[in-house]
């Protein structure tokens, strides 16, 4: 297959080796034109009725990535106080974030309460923890509609095996807390997964909310969750989630519920991945060659703490090689299992993959990283976390976030 960075002009003329030398390694680095087109293409999922694009922020809370969002016209998902007000710097209004916590404190919530912030509760225990705090409020509820899917049994969110949203069976206990306190029930949403590339679970997930939202009245709007997937095999030539096919199947759903329901409230949708997965990369270094036990190991300085995802989900990125500034071609290729340099032996970027010959001093390009990369990053081993880079649609690089010093590590001690 051609090479993504190739193909989309990722770096638009700008040197790797040269951002490399100048910002340090490893390096994470995104693409406006790419995430854009991304946030603008979910932004599009339903026009015939009212509806609004929620991004998950958790997928990327970068300050300069959410105003991208605020300027494409998404709203914003939240989990946490600390997700809400990088929201609000980054120039978001109240009513333009949706707080959906699980399992929070009585502190959290009353700061949401407090700045007017629309809050879904997960659970009957945190329904009633909310309308003690909040009587004769407004909320939303997070079901769950006993769907689930995702690439990893760690991110399906739907399902009988999940912590999260309230069962259908408890919508009793759901009006009965409402009724108590005099909290008006104005939204529901749910989530079944992360990362699915075969939309029917969540038009049945969508279908499945949509017979529960006729036993509440007067809902201002439903949301039917996230989770679209995007190629990570894209070199071996996955296709694209077909979100125009996607849509022509949502609609009749959707046309018949307005038409049951007798309105059309506002739906919503909860992407993040499908925003900025596609819009990253991380550059590294191979530093390290070795045999052991017949299986050839490449050691590089993207370990576990910069890219988690391979490690918690054996997930698998598309790497792409550079030496000396130009892309090499995928031939005379080589079994090599690429690690990174965390004291783990989990600490395993791809296992047994087939890549050009490396040599000491190669540049690895590690594709859709833009999406639970730098969210998850941490400085386990005492390991600063990497700088931030935006190439701009001018081209024109911009540092989004500067590389953390062991000074930075001391600071909290």
């Amino acid at each position: 297959m051609e090479s993504y960075i190739g193909k989309s002009d990722f770096f638009k003329g700008n040197d790797p080796e040269r951002l490399v030398r100048e910002y340090g390694s490893p390096l994470y680095v995104y693409n406006e034109d790419i995430i854009r087109r991304q946030m603008a293409r979910v932004a599009g999922v339903i026009t015939k009725y009212p509806y609004t694009a929620n991004y998950s922020v958790k997928a990327n809370t970068n300050i300069h990535i959410l105003r991208l969002a605020l300027a494409e016209g998404l709203n914003c998902d939240a989990m946490s106080i600390g997700e809400i007000r990088l929201l609000q710097k980054a120039g978001f209004p109240n009513e333009r974030i949706f707080f959906v916590p699980n399992n929070v404190s009585e502190k959290e919530l009353r700061v949401a309460i407090e700045e007017g912030i629309l809050t879904s509760l997960d659970s009957l225990s945190q329904l009633e923890l909310y309308g003690t705090l909040n009587p004769g409020g407004e909320c939303a509820v997070r079901l769950n509609p006993g769907i689930g899917a995702g690439h990893s049994e760690k991110v399906v969110t739907g399902g009988k095996r999940t912590k999260f949203g309230i069962a259908a069976e408890e919508l009793d206990g759901i009006f009965g807390l409402a009724a108590r306190f005099g909290l008006r029930i104005v939204g529901i949403n749910q989530h079944i997964g992360s990362l699915f590339m075969d939309p029917q679970p969540y038009l049945d997930a969508v279908s499945s909310l949509l017979r529960l939202a006729v036993r509440f009245p007067g809902l201002r709007f439903l949301d039917f969750g996230g989770g679209y997937g995007i190629p990570y095999h894209k070199l071996e030539g996955e296709a694209e989630y077909d979100m125009a096919a996607f849509r022509e199947r949502l609609l009749p759903i959707l046309d018949r519920f307005v038409s049951e329901y007798g309105d059309a409230p506002l739906f919503k949708s909860e992407p993040g991945r499908y925003c900025v997965a596609e819009g990253g990369v991380i550059l590294g270094r191979v530093h390290a060659l070795k045999q052991n036990a017949g299986r050839k190991y490449a050691g590089t300085d993207i370990g576990m703490n910069v890219l988690v995802r391979p490690s918690m989900y054996d997930s698998w990125h598309d790497i792409e090689v550079l030496r000396g500034g130009r892309l090499l071609p995928r031939a005379d290729m080589e079994e090599v299992t690429v690690t990174g340099n965390i004291c783990e032996s989990g600490d395993l970027l791809a296992k047994d993959r087939l890549l050009p010959r490396l040599r000491r001093g190669d540049l690895l390009c590690v594709l859709d990283s833009g999406a639970y990369g730098y969210s998850m990053c941490s400085s386990y081993n005492s390991r600063p976390r990497p700088a931030e880079l935006m190439i701009g649609r001018d081209g024109n690089v911009r540092q989004i976030r500067r590389r953390e010093t062991i000074e930075d590590l001391m600071a909290y001690m």
